[in-house]
C-alpha cells in the first residue's frame, strides 16, 4: 500500500448503494456516508431531507492512489447512477439527491470537468450530463445507522439503483 490517501467525495443519490459500489473497488480504502454542499453545521438526515439545508447525500471515499485512480473513480461514479437526471436519482427527488463532483484541489476539478465534457462528446446518453462539479466544502459523516447500511441489513445491491444506465 502506497503511503499516500487521497480522497474523493461524490454525489449519486442514495448514499447507501453508492458507499457500497465504491466499497468493492480495489484501492479503496474506506467509504463513508455523508452530507456535502450545504450551509447548515452539523446537519441532521432530517434537515437533509428536507431539500432546505443545500447539502447533498455525499460519500467521502478514502483510497490509495497507487491501487486507484481519481480518474477510476470518477468512471465507476459515472456507471452507478444517471448524471443526466436533475436533482433525481430512481424514486428520490430533491437537491439532495443531485449528481455532484465536490473537488479537493485543482487536479481533481480538471480531471472531473474533462471526463464530463468526454463523456457528453461520446454520445453515451442521450441527454446531457448535468453533474455539478464545484469546490467541496465541509463533510459532514451520516448518523452511524447509514453507514455500511446494505452489510448490516444484508442487502446485497441497491434495489433502486442501476449499476450501469444507458439513455
Amino acid at each position: 500500500m502506497s503511503e499516500k490517501i487521497e480522497t474523493a467525495l461524490f454525489a449519486a443519490g442514495c448514499f447507501w448503494g453508492v458507499e457500497d459500489g465504491f466499497r468493492a473497488i480495489p484501492g479503496v480504502i474506506d467509504a463513508v456516508s455523508g452530507y456535502c454542499g450545504g450551509t447548515v453545521e452539523n446537519p441532521t438526515y432530517e434537515q437533509v431531507c428536507t431539500g432546505r439545508t443545500g447539502h447533498a447525500e455525499t460519500v467521502e471515499i478514502s483510497y490509495d492512489p497507487s491501487r486507484v485512480t481519481f480518474a477510476e473513480l470518477l468512471e465507476t461514479f459515472w456507471t452507478m447512477h444517471d448524471p443526466t437526471t436533475l436533482n433525481r436519482q430512481g424514486p428520490d427527488v430533491g437537491t439532495q439527491y443531485r449528481s455532484a463532483v465536490f473537488y479537493l484541489d485543482a487536479e481533481q476539478e480538471k480531471i472531473a470537468r474533462e471526463a464530463k465534457k468526454q463523456l457528453n462528446d461520446t454520445g453515451r446518453f442521450s441527454r446531457p450530463v448535468v453533474t455539478e462539479i464545484t469546490p467541496a466544502v465541509r463533510f459532514y459523516r451520516a448518523e452511524e445507522y447509514h453507514q455500511r447500511y446494505f452489510e448490516k441489513h444484508g442487502i446485497s445491491h441497491c434495489p433502486v439503483t442501476p449499476t450501469k444506465r444507458d439513455n
